[in-house]
């Protein structure tokens, strides 16, 4: 067999057998079609040996010789499925559940020694057993992120997971996907030992089996009884009756592996469990056929760990550690970068025009590291040693010897050289400045350095202690080390970096404006400003473009607007403003509407109440009688940003599909069931995606226009599995 071992050990008075998973040529294991036809065979192999051997045959023991235990399902092989094969999936699923059932149902106990990981397809093997024991190690992720693929558990961790911890304790692990150390498995009694050290797990396992002659799975028992109680109980029937229009109101009906897991719990826990296993199967078989699913592994695995491996990380240099880093400005976005540098161990220095300005900014990581200790997530001692960590002040001089300085100032040219020019001085021998501006190009901010090969963008997103995003923004003279460098940094703040080349807004401020400024756009038109935010939200988007444009500032976009046509003048062209940005600007100037910042905008912000929109929006831009459809509003909105993305791709600004599709999610909030700006064409394929989006260019305009060459760029880029 070339993905698993057998062998008969002599232990507990008698044969224990051992199943190793060891796939040939793989880092990992996986359930690859070879591991599914050869668990037949070594399933075959124990029962021989069970009756060969009698009550001689003591228990089993399943183990990896990977250092992981197991990863999970083959997604490559997932990816090529289309719904004409959910008979065959749903095929294929149940033998292997019929395997799994042969082996806990031996008579003998079967104990799973977890050396690794877990998850998946790995965690559903472990649920094979009896007992689980596992390596102390808090790194060791064990769980179900099923769901966070487009996927479910169908393997039987829906059901055993279940069974094991009731309805309503097993739903984060299930609907959310969240993982587990083995210490926190442990305290569930989802792993029943811990060990210090992979050497430790066999002597632990054949003392089990020893200890525990008689085993069965708990649901194999006269007396079992599911944890909080059946579906049918009067203190679950109320909560699970208005479960599923809690989750359709959080997927908006555009995710349907969660609704899906759902369902599975609920109609598994009120049949035998060979039924419920069979319903688990027949979801899983339509959802992982499915073009969600398809969508949301490209992304959230192939492209997500393409980039956290290094992908767009130019090779050659040594890896940075940084240990000192300078922050200028302790506004909302310096302080939040500080906080984030702070929190992963790094020496800050936050530096402002006065030291009430910079103590202000650590303010702002005081309250957050103190809602942490509030929460339990953050000892006192270690809220002191984060704080201690920042030097807020108002000398430059303090910043002498930092690795990196950033500036995050004011989107204003003429401020950002005057710091940069300032603090630059300061840098640690080697060390490279870095600015956070979310529009300016970088090789223009670059005349201001000394050293432009030395000079980066890095573009944080707010808040920054929640969002993951960076952009990495190389400028025409910016240097292969300062980029690996600068990805290493974001790396090192637990963030996930994406690296584009120097042009006007970059990659998601350009894409992101495209959508903003169609939803003003349409206002523009007279649809209703309602249609257009709820439209938007039953698309998948996390806020309508309106509620977004007022909360990143109608001023900014003006700003923005009027430095672009200062730009062009330079440059001896003109600029007409598009019809989005000629009714923000009319807002800001006429209406003196800037922004939920400046008191109201698109929306009313009334204190102490939820926020509405603005009534005066239908008696100024509303047509009564126009028609409108809301299919044509979510296409508008996901089609422009996907166009502008390609448009990104041909002009080099992006370098790849995985920084496309994984920084419109993280960046710009782009449907997460689309799999990214780029998968949503793929996903809907070229040819009909093309034929859409000639429709609405012939009805909205040259923004949704793709010629021969943007085209020829999208079939070039299209991944193949």
């Amino acid at each position: 067999m070339q993905t698993i071992r057998y062998e008969l050990i002599a232990a507990a008075g008698g044969q224990v057998a051992q199943i190793t998973f060891d796939q040939a040529g793989s880092s990992v294991n996986t359930m690859c079609r070879q591991w599914q036809e050869e668990l037949g065979q070594v399933t075959a192999l124990v029962l021989a040996d069970r009756d060969r051997l009698g009550a001689a045959l003591k228990g089993l023991v399943l183990a990896s010789a990977k250092s992981s235990f197991f990863a999970g399902a083959d997604l490559k092989a997932t990816m090529r499925l289309t719904p004409a094969d959910a008979p065959a999936a749903f095929g294929e699923i149940e033998r292997m559940k019929k395997h799994f059932r042969t082996l806990e149902t031996l008579g003998i106990p079967v104990v799973a020694c977890l050396n690794g990981a877990a998850l998946g397809g790995g965690w559903e093997v472990a649920l094979i057993a009896h007992y689980r024991i596992a390596v102390d190690d808090a790194n060791i992720r064990l769980g179900l992120p099923e769901v966070t693929l487009g996927l479910m558990p169908g393997a039987t961790g829906v059901t055993k997971m279940t069974r094991l911890l009731g309805l309503m304790g097993a739903q984060p692990y299930l609907l959310e996907g969240r993982l587990l150390s083995p210490a926190e498995a442990l305290q569930l009694q989802l792993v029943h030992e811990l060990v210090a050290t992979p050497e430790q797990l066999l002597p632990a396992a054949l003392a089990c089996i020893a200890a525990h002659p008689q085993s069965a799975q708990p649901w194999d028992g006269k007396n079992y009884a599911m944890p909080g109680g059946s579906p049918a109980s009067p203190a679950l029937a109320n909560a699970l009756a208005v479960a599923p229009a809690q989750l359709k109101k959080t997927t908006r009906g555009r995710h349907p592996a969660p609704e899906a897991v759902l369902a599975a719990m609920v109609e598994g826990a009120l049949v035998d469990y060979d039924t419920a296993l069979r319903i688990e199967s027949r979801y899983l078989a339509r959802l992982m056929t499915g073009p969600v699913a398809r969508n949301m592994i490209n992304t959230f695995f192939f492209d997500l760990n393409a980039i956290r491996s290094g992908k767009s990380r130019p090779a050659g240099s040594p890896r940075f550690q940084p240990a000192k880093v300078g922050i200028l400005g302790a506004g909302m976005m310096g302080a939040g970068i500080a906080w984030a540098q702070a929190s992963r161990g790094i020496a800050t220095v936050l530096q402002d025009l006065s030291l009430e300005k910079a103590d202000g900014g650590k303010a702002y990581s005081a309250r957050l590291a103190q809602a942490r200790v509030g929460q339990g997530r953050m000892t006192p001692q270690a809220q002191q040693a984060l704080l201690a960590r920042i030097t807020a002040t108002a000398d430059v001089a303090d910043l002498a010897g930092c690795e990196l300085i950033i500036e995050a100032v004011f989107e204003n040219r003429a401020l950002k050289a005057q710091v940069t020019r300032a603090a630059e001085p300061q840098l640690a021998p080697g060390g490279f400045f870095a600015s956070n501006t979310s529009t300016l190009p970088i090789t223009g901010l670059a005349q201001a350095s000394a050293r432009p090969g030395k000079f980066i963008g890095i573009h944080f997103f707010s808040p920054v202690d929640k969002m993951k995003l960076v952009e990495i923004i190389r400028g025409q003279a910016t240097d292969d080390d300062t980029v690996a460098r600068a990805f290493d940094y974001v790396q090192a703040l637990g963030k996930v970096p994406i690296v584009v080349n120097d042009a006007r807004g970059f990659y998601t401020s350009r894409t992101f404006g495209t959508m903003v400024m169609e939803g003003a756009a349409m206002l523009g038109e007279g649809l209703p400003a309602p249609v257009i935010e709820n439209a938007a939200l039953q698309a998948g988007l996390p806020v309508g473009p309106l509620a977004l444009l007022d909360e990143t500032a109608l001023t900014l976009s003006v700003h923005v607007l009027e430095q672009t046509r200062a730009d062009h003048a330079a440059a001896g062209t003109g600029y007409s403003a598009t019809p989005g940005e000629s009714l923000v600007e009319r807002m800001v100037k006429e209406l003196r509407r800037p922004g939920r910042a400046g008191g109201g905008g698109f929306y009313d912000y009334p204190a102490g109440a939820k926020k509405q929109l603005w009534p005066e929006l239908r008696r100024l831009f509303e047509k009564p009688g126009l028609a409108w459809s809301v299919p044509e509003i979510q296409d508008r909105l996901l089609y422009r940003q996907a166009i502008e993305t390609a448009r990104c791709l041909a002009e080099g600004v992006l370098t790849s599909v995985s920084d496309a599709n994984i920084g419109s999610i993280f960046g710009i909030g782009f449907p997460a069931w689309t799999g990214g700006a780029m998968q949503f064409i793929y996903g809907t394929g070229i040819e009909p995606f093309l034929r859409r989006a000639q429709e609405l260019a012939q009805r909205h305009g040259a923004g949704f226009a793709v010629d021969a060459p943007l085209r020829q760029v999208i079939e070039r880029h299209q991944p193949v599995y």
